[in-house]
């Protein structure tokens, strides 16, 4: 059974892109210090890996002769991507709340 999950993927993961780099713009504007950093390089890597997703779901859709394999692995880094963002964004807010001072 054929679950064509790249179109939903595709679109999802390309908007994930954006959301990444917009953060990173914002995170620009704060003073710097160590959290920012570790905060711009997971954000970094994150977007990368939701453009890979994008990517290979773009590439399921257009080979059609290998888009199961193709969509499988966009899901994974999808999913994968989804759960960094989610915890880079629990981390930042926990150090807020334990009292760390500026995160930022």
């Amino acid at each position: 059974m054929k679950r064509n999950l790249s179109n939903y993927i595709l679109n999802i993961s390309a908007t994930m892109v954006g959301v990444c780099m917009t953060m990173l713009s914002i995170i620009q504007l704060v003073p710097k210090g160590a959290i920012s950093r570790w905060v711009d390089d997971v954000l970094s890597l994150d977007s990368l890996c939701f453009l890979l997703s994008t990517l290979l779901s773009y590439w399921a859709l257009r080979h059609q002769e290998v888009s199961e394999k193709f969509e499988n692995v966009a899901d994974l880094i999808f999913m994968g991507s989804m759960i960094l963002l989610v915890a880079t964004g629990f981390g930042l807010v926990s150090l807020e709340f334990i009292g760390k001072g500026n995160a930022l």
